[in-house]
């Protein structure tokens, strides 16, 4: 069991959102503390992002901007392949 101090402000707005959720003031603290927790445990953990960053977007050319550049990158292409008959 734990008790809680809060002052009349937020005691106010706890119980406004916990209404419009359709949850009392308890559940409402506990949910919010499960996803508080949960949140804490990820921090310091690299996203799937960032474990594969290295390797994303480069294939055999090794650059990283080719879903920036590839419509230029192709229009350059033709130009050079039209020059070049």
């Amino acid at each position: 069991m734990l008790t809680v101090k809060m002052d009349a402000d937020l005691e106010r707005e706890l119980e406004a959102a916990a209404r419009a959720a359709g949850l009392t003031k308890s559940e409402f603290v506990r949910r919010g503390l499960h996803e508080a927790i949960a949140r804490a445990k990820k921090r310091g953990k690299p996203t799937p992002w960032e474990l594969g960053q290295d390797l994303f977007g480069k294939v055999s050319s090794g650059r990283s901007d080719l879903s920036l550049t590839r419509a230029r990158d192709l229009i350059a292409a033709r130009r050079n392949a039209k020059a070049a008959r």
